[in-house]
């Protein structure tokens, strides 16, 4: 249990974990490259130590120095591997597609929480690629086998970073080119990546293709991630002033600003530059008063992450929020319609849950209370905004699962103004 005091005032200059999944994608895809790399300011927490330990069984050389890995690749993968991929989505989606290129037998395994996301989103479309893919029910383990793969299109029915990298990831090691469409474009570290890595790759809106391609390793300098730079963000508009550093600013992540500025939340992007193909700013945020705002189906690939904490914002805002096709919060390592329309109401706000999202009427304050974090860490950081930015503040039942993604989240929020 972690306690969390109510504050009048809140500010301050943050230092921040590298993005996540930047940091997913620059080991795995080095650890299957030909040569060495360097990536430095990664995001070791347990879901990118989940997908070190993948590639090492793979046969990847991978040194860890803090927030610097030296990444020695290997293009072959050993076969007959097992691989455990902890509680990280992103790791066994991204792997599965990757290993089904690469002509090995595998299986695929995570935590009790893992087992229960769904996998068939991802089995299906690599199926159309002639990927021997099975999963079991629809969800982990899941069994891959060699099986020759060929280029095709498809189009996905939402919009999904994880599984259009699971398919680039396999159309790399295909015959001919494979093409895939969404209809809102999701984040795209992948595509940089890959293109930063030499592979054929083209980009035209909403479409990505890929032709067969042998990958050489690149260094990268993982910017800082926008996701959790956006709780001291919330926190600077809540309650003061907020100065994020060297935070990645990637069009395909930035839903949060959208959010920012419907809400109008007074920030400033400072700094500007790129680091590796991705653009990084400081961002500067300062108290404002917020507005309620409407966010539909288009708006949310670019914030699914941050939609939590943009709920959580809407229960300060005057007037009423409506917020709709958001499902995909429902298969998170949480139900985070429910979980963040608990939250909001044990802190005192007025949320409504809906089949695909939430309404919201905006309340002045809120008093406070104690927050359940569902081994969510989305929604335990979520909370401790909420309790820190209330009255009298409570308490975050079980906070170890902010390790995830942000080991050190409690100790930077609970610093000294």
């Amino acid at each position: 249990m972690q306690k969390i005091k109510g504050r009048k005032y809140f500010e301050g200059e943050f230092e921040l974990p590298g993005d996540k999944s930047i940091t997913h994608r620059a080991i795995m895809l080095n650890s299957g490259a030909d040569g060495e790399a360097v990536i430095t300011n990664a995001l070791m927490g347990e879901d990118c130590v989940s997908t070190c330990r993948c590639m090492r069984t793979l046969g990847a050389k991978i040194a860890i120095e803090g927030t610097t890995l030296r990444v020695s690749g290997t293009p072959r993968f050993r076969r007959g591997t097992e691989l455990n991929c902890g509680n990280s989505g992103t790791t066994i989606r991204l792997l599965t597609g990757f290993v089904a290129g690469k002509q090995i037998d595998a299986k695929l395994y995570g935590d009790e929480s893992l087992s229960a996301r769904p996998m068939g989103r991802v089995a299906e479309p690599l199926s159309l690629l002639g990927a021997n893919v099975k999963t079991t029910d629809g969800h982990a383990p899941v069994y891959v086998s060699p099986a020759p793969l060929y280029g095709t299109e498809m189009s996905l029915l939402i919009s999904s970073a994880q599984v259009k990298s699971a398919i680039l990831l396999a159309g790399i090691s295909a015959n001919g080119e494979t093409r895939v469409s969404e209809p809102v474009k999701s984040r795209d570290h992948t595509e940089r990546m890959l293109a930063a890595m030499g592979a054929d790759i083209r980009v035209n809106g909403n479409s990505v293709t890929v032709g067969k391609s042998v990958l050489k390793a690149v260094d990268v300098c993982v910017p800082s991630d926008i996701s959790s730079a956006a709780y001291f963000m919330a926190l600077g508009a809540l309650k003061g002033k907020t100065l994020c550093k060297n935070v990645g600013i990637n069009p395909t992540r930035t839903g949060i600003l959208t959010a920012f500025d419907r809400l109008g939340v007074k920030y400033s992007l400072l700094n500007r530059r790129v680091s590796a193909g991705e653009e990084t700013a400081d961002i500067l945020v300062e108290k404002s008063k917020m507005r309620a705002i409407t966010i539909t189906a288009e708006d949310v690939p670019a914030m699914i992450d941050e939609l939590p904490l943009v709920a959580l914002l809407c229960a300060f805002a005057e007037g009423e929020t409506q917020i709709t096709g958001a499902k995909e919060l429902r298969v998170k390592e949480s139900d985070r319609i429910r979980t963040t329309t608990e939250l909001i109401r044990n802190l005192g706000g007025d949320c409504q849950e809906t089949p695909d999202g939430f309404i919201i009427r905006g309340r002045e304050t809120l008093v406070g209370g104690d927050v359940d974090s569902y081994l969510d860490h989305r929604i335990a950081m979520t909370g401790a905004v909420g309790l820190l930015a209330s009255e009298k503040g409570g308490n975050v039942l079980r906070p170890e699962c902010c390790a995830i993604s942000f080991p050190d989240f409690f100790e930077k929020i609970s610093g000294e103004c």
